[in-house]
């Protein structure tokens, strides 16, 4: 129970970074230049460990985040 509770906070403050980099990206794009090969394979670990833990994730997850990391694995470049 207590690693599902850290595993949870974990995972909702990675959700909470990521909203905040999409925030900052927006605003001051110069200075979050990530080259186009970074952002690819952070992509496809995205996309890799969402369907490796697909149950895990399942009760996580929200429907909105769930559809943010989706497209953000189908379009990275929109993120950064």
């Amino acid at each position: 129970a207590e690693f599902n509770a850290e595993e949870k906070d974990l995972l909702e403050s990675i959700s909470a970074l990521k909203a905040a980099v999409t925030v900052l990206s927006k605003h001051h794009s110069s200075m979050l230049q990530v080259p186009r090969t970074h952002m690819m394979g952070v992509a496809a670990t995205v996309q890799n460990l969402m369907q490796r833990h697909a149950s895990l994730l399942a009760g996580v997850l929200t429907p909105s985040e769930r559809r943010v990391a989706t497209a953000f694995v189908q379009a990275p470049q929109d993120y950064f």
